[in-house]
């Protein structure tokens, strides 16, 4: 079990970039760690994730717009987003993922407003 602590979020225009940062307390070499959104009323949705061996997957809407990566040496994943719109809304939540354990970051705001 780790730690996962978010940053990065905050306000930005239509079209602009955000880069999210999720600290782990612990050793995520060998966790699949993911990035989820909810929106108010919305479930918790798939964003991205990287495994342990650098492969990504990204949710349909994201659209090449997002990247994630990860640095085990820092413990760190981030995940770039770019070309925002206001339908990306939402608190971003870190997940770190090893066989059927999760552990959940607090998550962090996105508002995306001109």
């Amino acid at each position: 079990q780790v730690q996962l602590v978010e940053s990065g979020g905050g306000l930005v225009e239509p079209g602009g970039s955000l880069r999210l940062s999720c600290v782990a307390s612990g050793s995520i070499s060998d966790k699949a760690m993911g990035w989820y959104r909810q929106a108010p009323g919305n479930q918790r949705e798939f964003v991205a994730e990287i495994n342990s061996g650098g492969i990504t997957s990204y949710g349909d809407f994201v659209k090449g717009r997002f990247i994630t990566s990860r640095d085990n040496a820092k413990k760190t994943v981030h995940l770039q987003m770019s070309d925002l719109y206001s339908g990306n809304t939402a608190v971003y939540f870190c997940n770190a993922r090893f066989l059927f354990f999760h552990d959940w970051g607090q998550g962090t705001q996105v508002t995306v407003s001109s």
